[in-house]
């Protein structure tokens, strides 16, 4: 039987070898006493347990939780332990408990860390194998991540085969809660969001939690194709229809066989193709272009739209029958400015992915550019969140992600084209009531809600760097209805 492999990243060089001697011939054991070098030190072994000395870390566990982060996607078989004092920084609570880790408050020495190995390794020989963990599927869920003290902002996660939706904003955590049911049965959802802000995303996630996910999942960018040609890509079209039909083709509803189609931008559809769309819906029938021969859709319908229907209903532009047979299960997606809560662990994820994608190592993120992404009211969403960091990325030289690796537009504040009139420079929470109190009582909160995102929703810390004590920020969060 092959040796169990151990590697300790700790500051503390006398404990790093004092593990080495105890397992020699015992264990196959490597150690660094510096964390950026964890990667390297993994890249070509098969590690069983990864020791973790964050004690002496001044950052609150920021880069440790980013470290585990990263080290999840890449060896998910992979167990750790985590060394820390007796206050655990609330992100590695948080990661703990979403991963399973091990803990061990304030070591008293080297045997209780040397105690701490043997026992947790012996565990891990009686837990299923990685190929018995591949081998089971999991039910897709919605899961709201634990918390004590019964915040607003706890974690709720969307989960299908390939993909997660992770969200922080107790609006989106309820709309995903009811998401997820309709999802999991055989009806059309309307999906509305400016663009960017995920729509295909959770079309996706929707076919992979529904019975179709064995299925083809088919999406149609209704507004990339010119309206004479939409009919034969949904319905498809006969040999000699129109001048460019030079052979038989089956539409996307008889492609996806019983899988889902994604109909996005569905609001640039004529009214003579919402007739034969609303059809579909009802029914499941159709026929070709240039056919009389009567078909039906297996497939299950998702529609999305970056424009609420129903202006266009009002201006002749949308079908009523249609508007209304589709609103019954519509889902608003929040842009990304008024669920801030998310920016900032989504960030940190799009940093890990293009850290992978581009071979580059950060060990370091800026307060200040956090506190800028913060500021930015993203027009462009999670997709131009996310083009943002990649830039940041792919530009460092040094593992610092500063505020001066940011567009200067983000910096500036300089905000692009949107759908939403109200966003302006300087005052993205722009509302019809001028009032003095009203403007006071949103840039409070808006205050509170980013000193609770820098401190990993610390009450304590929080209330510490506002200046006020623990029970005024209690009275203020249930004023703002950011509480359970």
């Amino acid at each position: 039987m092959s040796q169990q492999a151990v590697a300790i990243a700790s500051p503390d060089e006398l404990l790093c070898r004092e593990l080495t001697t105890a397992f020699e011939g015992e264990l196959s054991l490597s150690a660094t006493t510096h964390f950026a070098q964890v990667s390297f030190l993994l890249a070509d072994r098969n590690i069983d347990l990864l020791v973790l000395d964050v004690r002496k870390e001044k950052d609150h566990g920021h880069f440790a939780d980013r470290l585990i982060e990263k080290l999840h996607v890449r060896r998910p078989e992979m167990d750790v332990l985590l060394l820390t004092n007796n206050d655990v920084p609330e992100c590695l609570s948080r990661r703990a408990v979403e991963v399973g880790l091990a803990v061990v408050r304030s070591p008293e020495n080297a045997a209780d860390v040397i105690e701490a190995v043997r026992t947790r390794l012996a565990e891990e020989n009686r837990r299923p194998t990685p190929m018995d963990r591949t081998n089971t599927i999991a039910t897709p869920v919605v899961t709201v991540t634990p918390d004590p003290g019964k915040s607003a902002y706890d974690e709720a996660v969307f989960t299908g085969v390939n993909r997660r939706f992770e969200t922080r904003s107790p609006e989106l955590k309820k709309m995903l809660e009811d998401l997820m049911v309709a999802a999991s049965h055989n009806v059309t959802i309307l999906l509305i969001g400016e663009t960017g802000s995920g729509k295909t995303f959770l079309s996706n996630l929707i076919h992979e939690v529904s019975p179709r996910r064995k299925e083809p999942f088919l999406p149609v960018a209704c507004g990339a194709l010119p309206r004479e040609l939409i009919e034969g890509e949904l319905f498809g079209h006969k040999k000699g229809a129109f001048t460019s039909a030079h052979a038989d083709k089956d539409g996307k509803f008889v492609a996806a066989g019983r899988g889902t189609v994604l109909l996005d931008e569905i609001d640039v559809l004529g009214l003579e193709q919402q007739v034969k769309l609303l059809r579909v819906i009802e029914s499941g029938e159709f026929e070709p272009v240039g056919s009389n021969e009567t078909l039906t859709s297996q497939a299950r319908l998702v529609v999305a739209s970056n424009l609420d229907l129903q202006p266009l209903v009002e201006q002749g532009k949308f079908r009523p029958d249609l508007y209304y047979r589709l609103n019954m299960l519509k889902f608003e997606i929040p842009p990304l400015r008024k669920r801030k809560v998310d920016i900032i662990p989504m960030a940190k994820k799009f940093i890990t992915k293009f850290e992978q994608k581009h071979g580059v190592h950060i060990h370091t993120i800026d307060d200040e550019l956090l506190e800028a992404l913060l500021a930015y009211p993203w027009p462009g969403n999670v997709r131009e969140l996310e083009h943002v960091i990649q830039r940041c990325v792919i530009y460092n030289k040094n593992g610092v992600l500063g505020k001066d690796q940011l567009p200067p537009h983000i910096v500036a504040g300089q905000v692009g084209p949107t759908n939403d009139p109200s966003v302006r420079l300087g005052n993205v929470n722009q509302t019809d009531d001028k009032s003095l109190e009203k403007q006071v009582a949103l840039t409070e909160k808006e205050v509170i809600e980013q000193t609770l995102f820098k401190n990993n929703f610390s009450r304590t810390k929080t209330a510490k760097d506002l200046g006020i004590s623990r029970v005024t920020l209690y009275n203020k969060m249930k004023k703002y209805d950011m509480l359970k």
